[in-house]
């Protein structure tokens, strides 16, 4: 193969083997995430150092070379390159990507390559070539001092872009999901542009705009200033025009002092040559959005638009703006290669929120006033009217839900309100008081209300290496631009009408950090966010969405695993007008960027100028939770009960019933069973069989027989009535001292279960009282005699089918 290349005129140099395209997609078990089989390709011919020009799949000529072409067809595909080759050494395959196949008896040379690929790409001018052939900028570092080279959709990115400022296209988008790299793609191309003579050979001023502190400060510290150093200015209280790439927030460039003009005014309309706006969907692009005047006037200048939110309709003000994006790369995408977490989605409804709440008459709320006689819903609640049992469930829930999973594992929850992220901090810190005992911000608010101190608190919640803070609580502040890569779990308590927003809230789960062995993420909705957003087109379906169903008493008596939707829902509109401030369009927003319906408008009306109204002595407990599982298909998602789930992996395990209530009669071999049970192959818990399967009378072995094989369900205490009415010879056998031990064996396996079974629960109560562990031994003649007695008594125990 490499002769037959060298023989086409391809050098050492222009052959990468073994080419790595993505890092292989993440596949989440019960407990563990492991990689599917990573995308390399056999070899790459490239024209330049990452100019990829077509993919070469080699197979052994023992192998037929039809067995190479689907393989090749789509790793080029993926790198958006227009052929590929399949070969077996003998035969040599040409594959036009989305045309003909046909055999051919070498490799094209590099410049035949290299034209072909022009004229896909419909590349016809210098300034194109070159700004495709400028190199790409390796100066930057990783963590391991190796070079931050630039991921394969990345370069794509970069590159369409370039060709459609090369066409003298002046609005320009790309959309790339959260996490997978916007601020990397703005830098390379910038770095292209100033090595190019895109510009008529001078340094092209660059302006990076957005609306937060965070949005210009990282991409200025973490990538431009590294590199470029001194041209890198953060524009901030005066005109400055001794630099080159500058930063601004829209808020710093549209003020003003006393009677001068705003500073963006004070910058000729001529200065900058290219603007890249970053999370353009937020702040400048709607016609009447605050910010808008700050485009209109720079409006000679290319400007870039980046944001993670796509939008469907072209005609919202995003793409009414920019245009279509000439690249988009989806979080489904950056799923697929490994890039980003997967993610398993748990919907949770409270029965306040299914219902309403209507105060009895006369009833009065915390302060000792009327609550107004009306039907609250969830469009009310800590809006005109907050439940402090409401508030107080959901800690409950999460507080549970961390107990199950992980208590340390970093945690958003996404409130109202400011005023309601205050109450659930305090509902956090008093379900959690034993953590908090150790850990004084175990829980935390960060919001804009919060200054330095939740600054502060910020800082060390976003680094992976921190114990505290562990639940971060919001309302806004944590949305977008934050990157916290250790989060493990999103928690939605607000209502989100502004899918911009909820893909960003969803983004800060997306990033991988497998330093702390994170690889994927859970989404707790308590909202039904995620109903009104789905989006799989652009998302790719969940893990998994589970339905926990519960009593009145608010105790959870099974779990469902629901089927995915067979599309998107309806979408819900967003804002036309400025995210933040509201202003523009027919379909206004709030300050924290949800669209305002017309209910809404009316809640907006009855409650203005009124106090929040709080009430508390509601009974408010989960109504039911959904679990999504994925379909072995991989693509489809499916719903099902916990019960066809223990069904499904019971049988995997090839054991009868009378093999495993035998495994679990023994204290041994129940540890050995115990532990192939919670495998990530199995993933079942005595304490999810008891919970989920709402027969808390029974023992684990009985619930996992049941579900497997229907028998009936017998209760512990039958069990143990049984053993006393069919084996009373047994017990009588042992001296009365030793009998009492075991006659309390039998009643703690009554009340608690196998686990009673153990020596181990003969040094709590109430066996302590009856004595030391030796004291005990010694009624039966010694340890050996003891563990076979209370071995003998769990094999009568669980011989009763």
């Amino acid at each position: 193969m490499l002769p037959a290349l060298s023989a086409a005129g391809w050098s050492k140099d222009q052959i990468r083997e073994q080419y790595s395209i993505n890092d292989g997609k993440l596949v989440v078990s019960p407990r563990r995430h492991r990689r599917e089989r990573a995308l390399i390709a056999d070899y790459v011919l490239e024209y330049r150092d990452d100019v990829p020009l077509a993919v070469v799949e080699a197979k052994r000529t023992s192998v037929d070379v039809a067995a190479g072409i689907e393989q090749a067809k789509r790793y080029a595909r993926r790198l958006g390159l227009p052929v590929a080759y399949a070969t077996n050494g003998i035969e040599i395959w040409e594959i036009e990507i989305g045309g003909n196949r046909h055999r051919v008896s070498s490799f094209p040379s590099p410049e035949e390559l290299w034209q072909r690929y022009c004229g896909e790409k419909k590349i016809t001018t210098d300034l194109e070539r070159e700004l495709i052939l400028a190199p790409f900028d390796h100066r930057l570092r990783n963590n391991d001092l190796t070079p931050k080279r630039p991921r394969y959709y990345q370069r794509r990115a970069v590159n369409e872009a370039l060709l459609a400022i090369a066409r003298g296209q002046k609005r320009i988008l790309l959309t790339l999901a959260t996490g997978t790299g916007k601020t990397m793609v703005a830098f390379q191309l910038v770095s292209k542009l100033r090595e190019s003579g895109w510009n008529g050979g001078e340094k092209p001023r660059v302006l990076y705009l957005a609306d937060r502190n965070i949005l210009v400060d990282q991409p200025k510290d973490d990538y431009f200033e590294p590199v470029f150093g001194d041209v890198v200015h953060k524009i901030s209280g005066g005109v400055q025009r001794a630099r080159q790439i500058f930063f601004a927030l829209y808020q710093s460039l549209d003020s003003s002092r006393g009677d001068e003009a705003a500073l963006f005014s004070q910058y000729p309309p001529d200065y900058f040559h290219l603007i890249i706006v970053d999370e353009c969907h937020r702040g400048s692009s709607a016609e009447e959005g605050k910010w808008r005047g700050i485009l209109n006037h720079f409006s000679q200048a290319v400007q870039l638009g980046l944001t993670a939110t796509p939008i469907a309709d072209s005609e919202r003000h995003t793409y009414g703006y920019f245009g279509e994006p000439v690249y988009e790369y989806a979080l489904k995408d950056g799923i697929e290669d490994g890039f980003l977490a997967p993610y398993r989605l748990r919907r949770v409804h409270l029965n306040v929120d299914m219902t309403g709440f209507k105060p009895e008459p006369g009833q009065l709320d915390t302060s000792g006033n009327p609550i107004p006689d009306q039907v609250y819903t969830q469009r009310h609640y800590e809006k005109v009217l907050a439940i402090e049992e409401r508030t107080e469930e959901v800690a409950r829930y999460l507080t549970n839900y961390l107990a199950d999973t992980d208590r340390m594992a970093k945690t958003i929850v996404f409130c109202e309100n400011n005023d309601h992220a205050h109450r659930m901090v305090a509902a956090l810190n008093q379900a959690n008081l034993d953590l908090v005992a150790h850990y004084p911000d175990y829980v935390c608010r960060i919001t804009d209300d919060d200054g330095k101190p939740g600054r502060e608190l910020l800082d060390r919640f976003r680094r992976d290496d921190t114990d505290e803070p562990v639940i971060a609580v919001t309302s806004q502040m944590l949305t977008t631009g934050v990157d916290i890569p250790s989060a493990r779990n999103i928690v939605i308590v607000r209502r989100i009408n502004s899918m911009p927003q909820f893909k960003q809230i969803i983004g800060r789960g997306t990033r991988l950090c497998l330093d702390i062995d994170k690889g994927s993420f859970d989404i707790i909705d308590f909202v039904d966010a995620t109903v009104l957003f789905n989006d799989p087109e652009f998302d790719g379906p969940p893990l998994r969405v589970i339905n926990d169903r519960t009593d009145q008493q608010g105790e959870l008596i099974e779990r469902e695993e629901l089927e995915s939707p067979d599309g998107p829902a309806e979408e819900v509109a967003e804002p036309e007008g400025d995210f933040q401030s509201g202003e523009g369009g027919t379909l206004p927003a709030d300050d924290e960027g949800t669209v305002i319906t017309d209910e809404d408008r009316v809640d907006e009306i009855q409650s203005r100028g009124t106090r929040r109204i709080y009430v508390n002595g509601v009974e408010v407990f989960v109504w039911n939770d959904m679990h999504y599982q994925l379909h072995p298909d991989g693509q489809s998602m499916r719903m099902v009960q916990y019960r066809e789930y223990v069904h499904d992996r019971v049988l995997e395990l090839k054991l009868s019933p009378t093999d495993l209530r035998t495994q679990w009669a023994t204290a041994k071999s129940r540890n050995i069973l115990r532990e192939r049970l919670h495998s990530d192959e199995i993933g079942i818990t005595e304490e999810d069989l008891l919970r989920k399967l709402d027969h808390p009378e029974a023992d684990p072995i009985d619930l996992l027989i049941n579900a497997a094989w229907e028998l009936p369900l017998i209760s512990r205490s039958e069990r143990a009535h049984r053993v006393r009415r069919e084996h009373d010879q047994f017990l009588k056998s042992f001296a009365p001292e030793a009998r009492e031990v075991l006659d309390v064996l039998l009643d703690r396996f009554t009340e608690k279960g196998a686990t009673e079974l153990e020596a181990g629960a003969l040094r709590v109560p109430p066996f302590r009282q009856l004595g030391t562990v030796r004291q005990l031994a010694a009624r039966f003649g010694g340890a050996p005699q003891m563990h076979e007695a209370i071995d003998d008594l769990a094999k009568r125990i669980f011989d009763v089918a």
